[in-house]
């Protein structure tokens, strides 16, 4: 027995040669990137990614996960990571590394002492996280307005050294000059650095810049000013242009003052405007809605529509940043609905045996952190990223009590009620049992993090990759079916389909349902005419109705 195992692992050694032969060979471009001619940095990053991904499946998930996801039951996010003690995204402690100095590639880096310098050093962190983790990363800017006003400080003291008996009025203007300068280029490089850094794979890293002015904010108004010199770079980019926007998620937060009610701070909504209409917009985020989901705060996603839960520190204050997500497996629920044939009560023994399934796969992820220590990843675990821990120390208390999460992820609500009752989830029948199904899935993970300790969370998918992957699945094994698998890509999580002709405020109204029950993994898509009057109505309604929303513009 042990002899056929060992001859039979031989044998599947060579399962990736194709694959590694078709990325020098520059083929299955769509799945690398998409790009005619990879460079060698690229090739070398994606047989790296190949090798780990076979390594995974044959030796270190069970038979059974590494089945489950060849036959499209599950997807196993980032396996071509799993031989690496990575986590998936987080929600960098910029402000500590800023304020308390980090090290850097083994450089020591002091506290900045002015804006420009602070951007610098930013952008550096980011390029050391991208290349340390899997996921998508985010940073709250609001840190930034400290400096902003730190080069205000330094340039008006310079200019009374060099010019004696100066007015206060002139000093201020000719300080406030220098400002508006360094603040033009700092974004200027903010831009160029992220466009040319590059994550482990090869592609762009996942960075979501975070833009909330909070009322009790100390530097609101020089974060003010930097949001609009943001939205202003971004709306005044032309598209023939050689260099690229921002290649990032903008996550702007709507409250009070900036939700076009006669606000101190609507200009800069106006602004966030035309970059929609120029199809570069932020991502909304209402702080009221948010508020009622998280007891009165508002914080940044992480990854792609991924929410932390809330967590307390020892001091019992809301802890956001220096937090991390574990991992995702995603359920394929189409294909639940299309072995069951409408039979319900198979759907639901078929949907408990499948997330049991889930449950193991998710804890392999978890598992594979136990016992990492944090010398691995400094800028991370010991230099002010997500902790300060020392080196020989590991990561385990922080896998626990709610610090960190872990997700599960669904996709294909749409088809998934279409094949079970006939309808969508636009109707009343349909949407009563997508509902059902959604609160059971966070019933399965709220006793999953009963019994484990580990905040397992609920995450809609919107992934054109895992959307794609178990279309693709399903239809080689069940076949063509109607307005089901004859598609390229299932519909991401709850989202309400192309198919249903409804209108934006309708479409938002019926998702709102959704991201109440799944709101750590929760996102709406509106296209939208570029009239501006057409987009100012629609603010509003996210405002004061949905939790999070990206506005697109039809051309």
């Amino acid at each position: 027995i042990v002899y056929r195992y060992t001859r039979a692992l031989v044998r599947k050694q060579n399962t990736t040669d194709e694959t590694i032969l078709g990325i020098i060979r520059n083929e299955n471009r769509e799945d690398y990137n998409n790009e005619n001619i990879m460079s060698v940095a690229q090739q070398r990053n994606f047989i790296a990614g190949e090798v780990s991904r076979d390594l995974t499946k044959r030796l270190l998930l069970p038979e059974k996960i590494a089945k489950a996801e060849a036959e499209g039951i599950l997807y196993f996010h980032g396996a071509e990571y799993f031989v690496h003690p990575m986590v998936n995204s987080s929600l960098i402690n910029i402000s500590d590394m800023l304020n308390q100095g980090t090290v850097i590639n083994g450089e020591k880096i002091e506290t900045p002492k002015s804006f420009l310098v602070a951007i610098m050093i930013m952008t550096q962190i980011m390029g050391v996280v991208s290349n340390s983790q899997y996921g998508g990363q985010s940073i709250n800017i609001m840190h930034l307005g400290k400096y902003l006003r730190e080069t205000y400080n330094q340039s008006k003291k310079q200019v009374k050294e060099a010019i004696e008996n100066i007015e206060e009025e002139q000093a201020n203007k000719i300080a406030k000059k220098r400002v508006e300068t360094e603040l033009k280029y700092g974004i200027q490089i903010l831009k160029y650095q992220i466009n040319t850094l590059k994550e482990i794979n090869g592609k762009e890293p996942n960075i979501t810049l975070f833009m909330h002015l909070k009322e009790d904010d100390e530097y609101i108004k020089e974060n003010a000013m930097i949001i609009e010199e943001i939205f202003k770079q971004v709306c005044e980019e032309k598209q023939d242009e050689k260099t690229k926007q921002i290649s990032t998620k903008l996550v702007y937060v709507l409250n009070e003052s900036n939700s076009l009610k006669g606000g101190i701070y609507d200009y800069l909504t106006r602004l966030a405007i035309k970059c929609i209409q120029k199809g570069k917009g932020p991502l909304f985020i209402s702080s009221k809605k948010m508020k009622e989901l998280y007891k009165d705060n508002v914080f940044c996603p992480i990854g792609e529509n991924e929410f932390l839960t809330l967590y307390r520190d020892k001091d019992k204050n809301y802890k956001f940043e220096g937090r991390f997500n574990q991992g995702m497996v995603s359920i394929n629920l189409p294909q639940i609905a299309i072995i069951s044939n409408g039979n319900e009560k198979e759907f639901w023994r078929l949907l408990d045996e499948r997330l049991d399934l889930c449950y193991e796969a998710l804890m392999c992820r978890h598992y594979s952190l136990i016992g990492i220590q944090a010398q691995v990843s400094p800028l991370l675990w010991m230099y002010g990223g997500i902790s300060r821990l020392q080196k020989n120390e590991t990561i385990n208390e922080l896998l626990y009590n709610g610090y960190s999460t872990i997700s599960l992820g669904y996709v294909g609500i749409y088809e998934m009620t279409k094949l079970v009752k006939g309808v969508s989830h636009i109707e009343a029948e349909g949407r009563k049992f997508a509902i059902k199904v959604i609160k059971h899935l966070k019933e399965v993970i709220e006793n999953w993090k009963e019994k484990s300790n580990i905040d397992f969370v609920l995450c809609g998918v919107n992934s054109i990759e895992t959307l794609k992957r178990f279309v693709r699945k399903d239809k080689e094994k069940y076949g063509t079916i109607k307005n089901i698998t004859e598609k390229t890509a299932y519909t991401g999580s709850y989202l309400i389909s192309e198919n249903d002709n409804v209108d934006s405020y309708e479409k938002l109204r019926l998702e709102c349902e959704f991201q109440k029950i799944s709101s750590c993994g929760a996102i709406s898509y509106i296209n939208i005419s570029e009239n501006e009057e057409n987009i100012e109505k629609l603010i509003d309604y996210i405002y004061q109705n949905v939790q999070y929303t990206q506005i697109v513009v039809n051309k």
